[in-house]
């Protein structure tokens, strides 16, 4: 059995290391910030200490129940609920989704109270190491990592002649990738109606595309929108 000064270091040392992770995202305004993280991971380290100690207290009422027993069913099992906790955290906000990196917080604490509860010391200190470098370190290069920006320039025009190509040219000279186009047009006023889905990795571009476009005497209205990038 566990005993009682062992159990009281692990959970302290569980609810430190969740308030650690717990912190960053209270600090960056996350819903499941510094209470949240440190009760998962303490309830983490009391599940794995609770299925050791029933683990062994089965053993010592009968040992030919030891190869019946899995310490680890109990400690799935408490992963399982960990990630509906998280996907509670999963929001879809338009086009974007946030939430994610808080929800593999959550998640990653609880495999490492499962780590403290089993006296597995040294691999939940690393692991939580790595999950701040991840969060704040990680963050500042994540910035820098130029990703495909999807959006949807919708233009409208009553001159129908070599407008495509016309349009098309515009993009090139700023480097935006076109992937598909959708044609409209309204009869009563002859008003024609594209939609360009582009792609592009520099953000910026987006203002100057905008700006430029809307210098064209031909193009009547002209809209920039973002949508799923899923379609690619």
């Amino acid at each position: 059995m566990i005993s009682i000064e062992e159990t009281i270091i692990r959970l302290f040392l569980g609810a430190v290391i969740g308030g650690i992770v717990g912190f960053e995202r209270e600090v960056h305004g996350r819903a499941a910030g510094f209470r949240t993280q440190l009760i998962v991971c303490v309830a983490s380290v009391l599940i794995m200490i609770v299925s050791e100690n029933y683990y062994f207290y089965a053993q010592s009422i009968d040992p030919a129940i030891r190869l019946q027993i899995d310490p680890a069913r109990i400690a799935a099992g408490a992963l399982i609920g960990i990630g509906f906790l998280g996907s509670g955290v999963i929001v879809k906000s338009g086009f974007a989704i946030r939430g994610l990196t808080t929800a593999a917080s959550i998640w990653i604490v609880s495999a490492i109270g499962l780590a403290i509860g089993a006296g597995l010391y040294l691999e939940g200190i690393i692991t939580t190491g790595i999950t701040i470098t991840a969060l704040v370190l990680l963050r500042k290069v994540e910035k820098n990592i130029k990703t495909l920006i999807y959006k949807t320039i919708t233009i409208s025009t009553l001159i129908s002649e070599n407008i495509e190509e016309k349009i098309i040219s515009v993009f090139s000279d700023y480097g935006i990738y076109v992937h598909s186009i959708d044609y409209e047009k309204n009869q009563s006023t002859g008003e024609l109606i594209y939609n360009f889905y582009i792609a592009t990795r520099n953000k910026n571009v987006l203002k100057e595309i905008f700006s430029t476009l809307s210098s064209l005497e031909f193009i009547k209205k002209i809209r920039i929108s973002s949508y799923k990038s899923d379609i690619f």
